[in-house]
Parts: C-alpha cells; structure tokens; sequence
C-alpha cells in the first residue's frame, strides 16, 4: 500500500506537466478577475508587458512556458520572468527558481534557485516559502536541515496554503524537527483537507488504516481514501485497491481491486503497477499470465519502485528455474487496455522531461556563446579560459549546437502532440465508429 510521503517542491504550479513523484501545489497567477481565453489574453499582454509592467511580464512569461495561446518557448518565458523579477516581482522570482532548479528550458543550477527562491521568500510569497522548505527537506543545494525546512513550510502553512500544512502534518507524523506527535498531524492534515488538499485526506486514511495515534479504523480509511480519490489522487486509488485486495475493512475482491490499481497506474503510480504485476503472478482474479507480471514489474521498477524491482529480479529468477526460455518468453512485452494507458503516461512524463531537457541545454550554449562574445581576453576569467583550451572555438559553434537542441525539442513536441492528438480523437470517436 501506499504511504503519501510529501509533495513535491511546489513551483511548477502554473502547469499539469509533471516530473516527479510528488504533488504539485496550486499556481501562482495574477489576482486579475476572470482571464479572458488565452489566445485574447496573450495578445492583450503584449503591450503593458512591454511597457514595464511586472505583472502581465509575469503572466506573458506563463503563456510561453505552458505553450497557452502561443508555441512553447522556454527562451521567451526565461525572458519575460527575468523582466519581472529585475522588478522584484516575486512570483516571477519563485518561477526562475523551479526552472533553475529542475532545469526546465535553462541549465540546473541549485545556487540561483536558492537565490531566486529566497528573494521572492523574503517578500512573503508563500510558494517561494514552501519551495525553501522542500530544498532544506531533500538537501538539494543546501545541508538538510529539517528545523529550516519546519520553519519555511510554517511560514507558508500561516498562509493558508494547502500544500504546506500537509507537509507540516507530515513532519508531525514522522518527528522531522519536531516531536512526533500524530494528534498534531491529523490537526495539520485536517486543515489541509479542509483546503482540498487530496495528499492530506490521502494521509488521514493512513493514520486511520494504519493506527497512528488512535486505534485502525478502516471505515475512516477508507472514506478518506475515497475522497481522495474523488480528487483524482492516485495514491488514494492504490491505496483502496490495496485495501480490496487484502481484505481490510471489506470483503477481498480481487476485481474491485485490479480496478482500482488500474485507474492508479494510468496515471503513473509505481505502487499500483507494481500490485498489478503480483496479481498477475500468482492469478488473483485473473489467469496467472508471467508476460503481464513482468511487464507490470517492469514499469514500476523503471519508476525506481524498490518492490518492483525487487519482484522483477524474484520472479526473473523463478522463471529462470521453471526451465529455458520462459525468462525470455515472459520478457516479451505484453499489452492491453490498462497496460497501453499506463505506458501512455510514462512516454509523456519522458517526452515532457527530455523537451525541458534540451531547451535547458540550449540555453546552457547559447549562454556559454554569449559570455564568449562579451569575454574579452581577461586572464582569469574562466570562460575565457574554456575559450582557450577549446582552441579558439568562434562562439557560433555554440548557437549551432543550441539550435540543434532546440530542434530535437520541437520534435519531440510534435511526436508529444501525436499522443494527445490521437487520445482526443479516440475519446471523440463514437463506440461502433469504423476506422
């Protein structure tokens, strides 16, 4: 089963993209009445943004990250959010942050998103608060440091913002910083539910299934669970089609449960496509098929899943005993309805990721290209001396390489569109329709 462990740094929140295996908080956008449709707004920005004005510099920047009205260009956002933030406008700055630190469209650079991050934290703004937490939680450009991270999710949880009152429940409940305390978590978790946050009514059916602090409770759990799910979360929907599967708190129900595992790995849960592969394995509820547990295991192992790999290598080695050539038999990849949504879901978290990829690897050129053609010849400066040891490589070898990459983007953007292009149409097709 699955235990929600945190979100994930919430600065990505202007977009359903999704990169890691946490929850994203909500966008930081402008305080503006109703937006008109993008296409309306992005031409309407145009001519304030370029006139100075931090805000529509801000939510330009967003239409060219989000591709919203106009084509994808990280090279236009970095533009537009630099702009903003020379203004000091902190979400702007919290933006440069999540792009410096996950390198979306820039080179990662966890020094300058910790700058970025403090500037718009030292403003109040309560997504670069929660962003600070999470680096001193991870230790990622700075020592963890749980206390740092207790303090900086407090300050954006005193702001009401969901995803940091789960994190500070979740502190609570594990004793990072802070005593243990699981009448302090649920208080926490509580708050957060109460803002619709899905992880924190995910994390209330844990504490309820698992005991933490009460006695276990699966009736609790699982309306917990439910609500969770009903918001779409897919740790929710592992979480019931655990509870199916083993009969806790209901009947066992072997089809009730693949269910619920399936609806969780079409969106990409490791937990649920692992549990697959064990149905599978040993037959609950369906015929044994080694090829469908591999392929299960397998999937969840590629997400880094410690029991699908585990399972993987296991069942490797049984098949392996049982006689020649099962191994390579069952290794034949194997589909259906479930396992095709499944894998839909990780060809575009892996598109997505390489297209940010490359524009962070251009831009990392077309920077380098420019320090060139600004070097001078100063000693000790150190991108003259890569200028030196590179033979006097003219800086235009650079904006080639950056255009090579930008290219290989925009390809990939067009196969990314072919996914969701076809998925559109075959949701618009009608039951019978005849290809």
């Amino acid at each position: 089963m699955s235990l929600r462990t945190r979100a994930t740094v919430a600065a990505f929140f202007m977009f359903a993209v999704v990169f890691a295996a946490r929850a994203q908080a909500p966008v930081q956008t402008s305080a503006q009445a109703t937006a008109p449709p993008p296409d309306q707004e992005f031409y309407s920005l145009r001519e304030p943004a370029a006139a100075g004005n931090a805000q529509a510099q801000f939510t330009l920047a967003n239409h060219y990250y989000s591709g919203l009205g106009v084509p994808q260009d990280y090279a236009q956002a970095l533009t537009w959010y630099l702009k903003s933030a020379n203004q000091s406008f902190a979400p702007a700055q919290n933006q440069l942050g999540n792009m410096y630190q996950h390198k979306f469209g820039v080179p990662r650079d966890y020094k300058r998103a910790l700058t970025y991050y403090r500037s718009a934290a030292n403003q109040g703004d309560a997504l670069a608060e929660y962003n600070l937490g999470a680096l001193f939680e991870d230790g990622v450009g700075v020592k963890r440091d749980y206390k740092q991270a207790l303090n900086w999710y407090r300050k954006a949880a005193d702001q009401d913002l969901a995803e940091a009152e789960k994190q500070v429940g979740y502190f609570y409940q594990c004793g990072y910083g802070v005593k243990q305390d699981f009448a302090q978590a649920q208080a926490w978790y509580l708050r957060a539910a109460g803002h619709g946050n899905s992880d924190a009514e995910n994390q209330l059916g844990y504490l309820a299934e698992e005991g933490g602090g009460q006695p276990k409770n699966y009736t609790e759990a699982l309306f917990w669970y439910y609500k969770a799910a009903e918001h779409g979360n897919d740790h929710a929907q592992e979480n019931i089609g655990y509870m199916f599967q083993n009969g806790l708190g209901v009947p066992t129900d072997y089809a009730q449960a693949m269910s619920w595992f399936d609806k969780a790995a079409a969106h990409g849960n490791s937990d649920a496509e692992n549990q697959l592969g064990w149905m599978y394995q040993f037959g609950q509820g369906v015929e044994p098929d080694d090829a469908k547990a591999v392929t299960w295991y397998r999937m969840s192992a590629d997400q880094g899943n410690r029991n699908g790999i585990d399972n993987l290598d296991h069942f490797k080695e049984l098949l392996e005993d049982r006689g020649s050539g099962m191994w390579e038999t069952a290794s034949i990849p194997a589909t259906d309805a479930a396992i095709a949504r499944a894998q839909r879901w990780a060809n575009i978290q892996d598109l997505q990721a390489r297209i940010a990829g490359l524009e962070g690897d251009a831009q990392n050129q077309d920077d380098i290209a420019n320090q060139l053609e600004h070097s001078g010849k100063r000693k000790n400066d150190a991108i003259t001396k890569i200028f030196n040891a590179a033979g006097s490589v003219p800086a235009v070898k650079f904006h080639i390489d950056a255009e090579k990459y930008r290219s290989e983007a925009a390809r990939l953007r067009e196969e990314l569109a072919k996914i969701e292009n076809q998925d559109k149409f075959s949701a618009s097709r009608p039951p019978n329709a005849v290809q």
